[in-house]
């Protein structure tokens, strides 16, 4: 039908107008809407490819670092972001740095930065970080710094997520365990005793994070207060204190609050950018967000492209179609948005979180989340739609693909040798001695700290058999001497004990499956008999407590043990050792633990997770960087029986 009239006299002759106003006059024909008061904005789905050219906004290339990541409300136009006064979209995706080997950060850093994010978001877990009280780890798996820095050799702006919860899928949410030797604690409240915790930590961290920050030359552009507080809310002081502790040591760029929709005005602090999470794109929940606070840009803080497992449950997947179509919804809408997970990793060791709805559910070693990376650092549809769409709305190519870590299957192993629970007990520190049961937390051990993590046995003689009664958290088997009479948990808490002649040794092995991560339940995560032990309810009394934490250390007390030969079938908990060869350059494999019960794989004296019968993880993700050329000592604790063989493949069974 021909151009528009004006368009035509523009054409006609005026040329150096047609050309200050051509811009302007194309907008002037694209659709408009209205936002909530009245404004008029230019539909964002006409902005054509290569709109995004932030090329110059890298951490590399932007020396100018007055001006920080800000939020702009103009009449005529969206509220947005810019960075360094430019106009920014955030497309961020998340990668927790302790849940990937040190040495594959950069091939993670370099695959988000391929698909064409901009932005890495990253948690920090204070119970890695200080295991101990006033004892901080920011070696090796856990240098935040370096992951951070690394990040910005890679072009990538950093938003950090400092806690002090987390949640995050991971044991009590990120909380140290011995925070619950306090019987008055009270966990993300102003509590004497909780904030004095944080204090001491946020005096260590922060000083670490300040150095990284935008304003000091470093990619972090913004902090995240806390984490989905509003689901939580106990404490109205609360995040204002978290916010203060973050200020106040050095804190300047931009912060944010994370809540999904239902709790935004329970978490959101006054002048903090309160951000949303979500599975899906919801009109409704950005209105919401918008009337809260209708002069600021909306950010998504959690995309969730798939989702956790926990034991005994089915795989949770997504289809990467929608999981297209809702990002594409959220960059024609101008929206920021951070996809979690981008690469989930592993839950290795007793690193796994639980939920609890009427029943304790540990989450599975595997942290793969049906992410856009897998969880060996695999490309994915998603990737690959993820990257198609973003290459199309970026000005700059994207970067080459990194080549995929190669994966091998390696020759079966047999374990040759075994060493019952009972026979190992000598190689552990001296018990505890106590008139009562202890819990878990509550052991002095580990410099005044507890046990945070593992198994702890407990010992007491009975000279007369009835009805046992135990508390126990998560899940036990009695013994009589050596023989099984049992099993306990939340819900089976009494067991029949039969008739005993003479004096018997009562044994019960308590596995600690992991603390709750999210709810008022957090309260409640002592580990081990955290009451008395009755028979016919009288106490038991007299208790030698053993603590298996099953360390590095423990595993090199181990290899002086007198190991014994494998038997054809042996039931009850036990440890088996065996040697996987591989050749002379380690590739990435996965365990496969078909014929076995339940327990933990150890390689080279690492914990690579928990394995199950009971599903829906079927394989142990190994990483070839903790393989030794040629021989790797493996153990398997096993809880129940004697499986056959260890086997290897190139495939995860998820």
């Amino acid at each position: 039908m021909g151009p528009p009239p004006r368009f035509s006299r523009c054409l006609s002759g005026k040329r150096i107008l047609c050309i200050f106003f051509l811009p302007l006059i194309l907008a002037s024909f694209a659709p408009r809407v209205k936002d909530k008061e009245g404004l008029i904005y230019a539909n964002a789905q006409l902005h054509p490819a290569g709109t995004f050219n932030w090329s110059h906004l890298t951490p590399l290339t932007l020396k100018d670092r007055s001006v920080g990541l800000e939020t702009v409300s103009r009449v005529r136009s969206k509220p947005y972001f810019t960075l360094g006064g430019h106009k920014f979209l955030i497309f961020g995706g998340s990668i927790h740095y302790f849940r990937v080997p040190r040495e594959y950060w950069r091939d993670r850093l370099l695959k988000l930065k391929a698909c064409g994010f901009n932005t890495l978001t990253t948690y920090v877990p204070w119970n890695l970080h200080e295991p101990e009280r006033g004892k901080f780890d920011f070696s090796g798996n856990l240098d935040l710094e370096a992951f951070v820095m690394m990040a910005a050799e890679t072009g990538l702006w950093v938003i950090l997520r400092p806690g002090p919860y987390i949640c995050s899928e991971i044991d009590l949410g990120g909380l140290p365990s011995w925070l619950l030797q306090d019987p008055k604690m009270i966990l993300r409240t102003t509590y004497k005793g909780f904030v004095g915790a944080v204090d001491k930590y946020f005096d260590h961290l922060i000083s670490r994070v300040v150095p990284l920050q935008y304003h000091k030359g470093g990619p972090i552009i913004a902090v995240q207060v806390e984490n989905e507080y509003g689901s939580f809310a106990k404490d109205k002081d609360y995040m204002l204190y978290v916010r203060k502790a973050l200020l106040k040591r050095g804190i300047v760029e931009l912060l944010m609050t994370s809540d999904d929709a239902e709790n935004l005005l329970k978490g959101r602090i006054k002048g903090v950018l309160a951000t949303i999470n979500m599975n899906k794109f919801e009109k409704s929940a950005f209105e919401q967000l918008s009337h809260l606070q209708s002069n600021k840009p909306i950010m998504i803080m959690e995309f969730w492209v798939g989702w956790f497992d926990t034991w005994g449950s089915e795989h949770s997947v997504a289809n990467a179609e929608d999981v297209k179509e809702t990002v594409s919804k959220f960059i024609t809408s101008e929206i920021s948005f951070n996809v979690y997970m981008f690469h989930g990793g592993t839950n290795f060791g007793f690193m796994n979180g639980a939920t609890y709805f009427g029943i304790h559910k540990a989450v599975v070693t595997s942290y793969d989340y049906d992410a856009v990376l897998t969880e060996a650092g695999d490309y994915t549809e998603k990737y690959f739609k993820l990257q198609g769409l973003l290459s199309s709305v970026l000005a700059m190519p994207l970067p080459p693909l990194p080549k995929l870590t190669p994966k091998a299957e390696y020759p079966s192993v047999k374990p040759s040798l075994y060493l019952p629970l009972w026979d190992v007990l000598q190689y552990l520190h001296e018990p505890v001695i106590s008139h009562t049961p202890v819990n878990m937390e509550n052991l002095p051990i580990n410099r005044g700290n507890g046990q945070s993590y593992g198994f702890v046995l407990y010992e007491t003689s009975i000279c007369s058999g009835g009805s046992l009664h135990a508390n126990v958290h998560d899940t036990a088997q009695v013994f009589l001497n050596e023989i099984s009479i049992g099993l306990l948990d939340d819900h089976t808490k009494t067991l029949i004990i039969p008739k005993i002649r003479e004096c018997q040794l009562l044994r019960i092995l308590v596995e600690n499956q992991g603390r709750v991560n999210f709810s008022w339940k957090i309260q409640d995560q002592r580990k081990g008999l955290t009451e008395s032990v009755t028979i016919n309810k009288v106490p038991l009394n007299g208790f030698a407590i053993y603590s298996l934490e099953m360390t590095m250390s423990f595993f090199e007390r181990l290899r002086s043990a007198t190991w014994r030969p494998v038997p054809k079938n042996y039931l009850g908990p036990a440890f088996y050792l065996g040697t996987l060869k591989v050749d002379s350059s380690p590739k990435d494999t996965f365990l496969s633990l078909l014929t076995w019960n339940s327990g933990f794989a150890f390689i080279n004296g690492r914990n690579l997770g928990r394995y199950s019968i009971i599903g829906p993880q079927k394989t142990l993700y190994l990483p070839g960087v903790w393989l030794h050329p040629e021989d790797n000592e493996i153990i398997l604790f096993e809880k129940r029986k004697s499986g056959s063989y260890i086997q290897t493949t190139n495939e995860p069974i998820l």
